[in-house]
Order: C-alpha cells, then sequence, then structure tokens
C-alpha cells in the first residue's frame, strides 16, 4: 500500500503532490476516525486558506464539529485539543519546507500527533475509497474559537515571572514570517524581557528568510543581537514547534546542547527521571542524566515517536537534536515558544550567561551528511549495512546504527520524503567525526553502484 504519512505528517507540493481532493479524503478519513470533535488550524502560508477549507470539508461531511482556531502555531492547537477535550484535531502546516509545500498533521484526543498505527488506519481507509458521507441533516458544524490569549498564558504559568523579569534579560527573536510572531514576542514580553524581533509580519512567501531556522540563514538575528545587546536569541521554524538557539555572542545552540541544558535542570529537580529522545540524538544527554542518577530511553527518529513514548510510559522530558524539545508538564509536544521560557528560567535561576550554561554541557563533535539513493533501493542498502560492523554494536530500531568501544556512532536512515540516505555521526574530536562521515559516504556509494 502507498504510503501518505512521512516523519511528521503529510507534506507535499501543493496541487502536484498534496491536492485539495486528497487533503479533503484524507481529513475525512481521519475525522471518522477520531471525532466528533475536531479541532483545525493553519499557519500562514500563501496555500494555507485553501487547505484549511478542504480539511474543513472534509471533516463537516462525515459529521464532525469543527472547531476552527484560525492561524496558531502547531503546539498551540495540539495543547487546546487536550485542554477542551476534544476528540482530535488538523492542523494544515509543512513545517519548516519552503512556500510551495504544505501538509497536515492529525492530532489525537490527548494532544500528541497520532500513533503510527492511527496513520496506519487512516491510511486504510483513505486507500479503499474512504468512509460513507453522513446524511445530509447530519453533517457538522463550525464554531470559531479564539484561543492565543489562553496559549500564551499557559506558557507563562509554567515558569517564575516575577524571577525572570527582575534579570531583565533581553531576547532576540527571528520568527520567520511565521505564526510564531503570535505567541513568542508575547510570552516573552509577559515574562518581563526586553524584546526586539525580525521577520515578525505573518508572510507565507517567507520573504525574510527559508522557514528552516539554521545557523546560515539567522544573520539578521545575529546582527540583531548584537545591536540590542541581547542575552539570547531565538529563531523559530514555520509553524513553532521548534527553534534554535543563540548565545550571547551569536553562537548556535545546537539542539542536543540546549536538550542537555534544560534536561540537567529539570533532572536536578527530579533526579532519577527519564528522558525521551531519537537515537539521532548525542550520547551527552545520557551523560547528563548519568549525572543525576537518570536514564535516556531512545526512540525511532521522529517527534511522534518521542512523544507517544512520553505518553506511554509517563515521562515528563523529551527532545531530539534539531531543536525539538516536549516539556511535559505544559504539553508532551514540540513547542518553541515553551522552550524559550524554560531557557529564560534556567538563566535567571542561576544567573550566568547562556554560553556559560552550555559550556558546562557535555561536548562531542557531530556531523550529518547524504547520499543519493534510489527509494527502490533503500532497504537493501540497510539489509547491507550490519555486515560492515567490525565489533561494533549494532542497532537497527531505525535505519542502522553502529556503535564503536569509544562511542563514538554513525546512523543511516533513508528518507521518507526523498530518494537519499542520511549519515549522522558523533565523537569525541572533528577530525573523527570527519573521518567517519567521509568513510560511510563512500562505503553507501558502493553498496548503491552494487545495487544498480
Amino acid at each position: 500500500m502507498a504510503r501518505l504519512f512521512g516523519t511528521n505528517g503529510v507534506r507535499g507540493v501543493v496541487n502536484r503532490d498534496l491536492t485539495i481532493g486528497m487533503v479533503s479524503g484524507l481529513a475525512a478519513s481521519a475525522g471518522s476516525l477520531l471525532g466528533p470533535e475536531m479541532a483545525v488550524g493553519r499557519d500562514a502560508r500563501v496555500t494555507s486558506p485553501m487547505m484549511r477549507d478542504a480539511v474543513v470539508c472534509g471533516l463537516l461531511s462525515v459529521g464532525c464539529n469543527v472547531h476552527d482556531m484560525g492561524l496558531l502555531p502547531t503546539p498551540a492547537l495540539q495543547y487546546m485539543v487536550k485542554r477542551l477535550g476534544l476528540s482530535g484535531g488538523v492542523m494544515v502546516t509543512a513545517s519548516h519546507n519552503p512556500p510551495q509545500f504544505n501538509g497536515v498533521k492529525v492530532v489525537a484526543s490527548d494532544g500528541v500527533e497520532i500513533s503510527r498505527h492511527t496513520e496506519d488506519r487512516i491510511e486504510e481507509l483513505y486507500f479503499k475509497g474512504g468512509p460513507a458521507p453522513a446524511p445530509w441533516n447530519r453533517v457538522g458544524r463550525v464554531h470559531q474559537l479564539d484561543v492565543i490569549e489562553t496559549c500564551i498564558g499557559a506558557i507563562v504559568g509554567q515558569v517564575n515571572r516575577d524571577l525572570i523579569a527582575s534579570r531583565c534579560l533581553k531576547v532576540a527573536l527571528d520568527t520567520g514570517n511565521g505564526v510564531s510572531c503570535l505567541v513568542a514576542p508575547q510570552v516573552a514580553s509577559r515574562l518581563g524581557c526586553g524584546v526586539y524581533t525580525v521577520n515578525a509580519e505573518l508572510d507565507g512567501t517567507f520573504p525574510g528568510r527559508g522557514s528552516e531556522p539554521t545557523p546560515e540563514n539567522l544573520d539578521a538575528l545575529r546582527g540583531l543581537m548584537e545591536a540590542a545587546g541581547a542575552n539570547m536569541g531565538i529563531g523559530f521554524d514555520g509553524d513553532g514547534d521548534r527553534s534554535i538557539i543563540m548565545d550571547e555572542n551569536g553562537d548556535a545552540v545546537w539542539g542536543d546542547k540546549s536538550l542537555s541544558l534544560v534536561s540537567d535542570w529539570y533532572l536536578a529537580m527530579h533526579p532519577g527521571e527519564t528522558v525521551v529522545t531519537s537515537i539521532s540524538t548525542s550520547r551527552g544527554l545520557e551523560d547528563v542524566a548519568r549525572r543525576h542518577g537518570g536514564r535516556v530511553h531512545w526512540v525511532r527518529v521522529g517527534s511522534v515517536d518521542v512523544s507517544r513514548a512520553m505518553v506511554e510510559n509517563g515521562h515528563l522530558l523529551g527532545g531530539e537534536e534539531n531543536g525539538g524539545i516536549m516539556y511535559g508538564p505544559h504539553h508532551p509536544v514540540r513547542d518553541g515558544a515553551m522552550v524559550m521560557a524554560l531557557l529564560l528560567q534556567i538563566m535567571a535561576e542561576r544567573g550566568r550567561p547562556l554560553s556559560e550554561l552550555i559550556a558546562e554541557q557535555p561536548m562531542y563533535a557531530k556531523a550529518k551528511d547524504r547520499v543519493d539513493c534510489p527509494n527502490e533501493l533503500k532497504a537493501a542498502v540497510l539489509r547491507r549495512l550490519p555486515a560492515l560492523a567490525e565489533g561494533q554494536e549494532v542497532d537497527t530500531m531505525d535505519g542502522v546504527k553502529l556503535t564503536n568501544m569509544d562511542g563514538s556512532w554513525v546512523l543511516v536512515r533513508p528518507s521518507g520524503t526523498e530518494p537519499l540516505c542520511r549519515i549522522y555521526a558523533e565523537a569525541r574530536d572533528e577530525e573523527t567525526v570527519r573521518g567517519i562521515i567521509g568513510e560511510y559516504k563512500e562505503r553507501l556509494r558502493h553498496i548503491i553502484e552494487e545495487l544498480r
């Protein structure tokens, strides 16, 4: 059976991979399984109003009532689904992808993206022609909701506002012309911070920068930080669930490091607890957990897998190496504005610059790369990789991960959306990690050529 769902929802180029009929049918299938009370929200993309209408039509057609939350970040919709006791939700967004893309994320009644099993059930129903429509007198109705203020207040309530305000911190924010501009600046302001923004106007063409916050496209944020004398800078992705942090010097803080810092703070208060993360995350997180008598629960790559493991096992902290952090006391999903508030809390409590707090975290060298690989060869390539192990520990939870005796490792994962394989590696120093990446790029290319 063909697949619709990727690592995080359904995405594609609008009117090529992702059509109105497809989105409406997908929403109808989701609503028939999750309904009858469904939230709908959207990001700021040019095509999101059109796609939102398709989602609403699909849900109404199978008898679901729609609670339309309008423009808002994905984690805000997820929080409100749980808070209002709704059956589920559909968020129209393509997250960090370019403006020609769009997509949908389907949310369960607990406010977390649906499980892989539920994805399979929705796809099966969709490919069988979809659910039967409701009779004319049983179609759903639309209710308009304004929930932004509630979401802002919920985040502010998770931290010590008075303590943060007493530090007179300055925060620079690059919201990337995305929906984070509706929440993040307001949260920082209510926490008593001086707030400076760039790319803070909603624009679905993303004129300021690409919607993926990378160190390379955050030059405007660096300039703003320098001009404002900011203590911290944050760049958000298109739908507000991820963020990249910059310290007071304008140096990017990789997701591994921000997760380590938040974990160190949380585990110091809750020793022995567990942090959930994907297998592509730095093993430095294990060092942090051991420091506090805790442990790491490793899962497949994908925010769905991290959040679901948190919910199913009662864990309250999780994250990914790409900058997504899930703080369970608020809601166990990625939330860029919540991460911002937590980092402000940590800086206020410890009274030290962010660069010093990050420098205390375990330091390992990491690198990523990719190798072109036809989709039809991906499975065969992965079957070959374990044979390359020479005394290394082999983990096939998600792709193939080979771990050396010294703790260095390499992970090869097939992309779920592109004809390529991704390579992640970690070691104690840059030279070693570059060598690992180079070695496995060549090995992969050789395997692919043999299989052609």
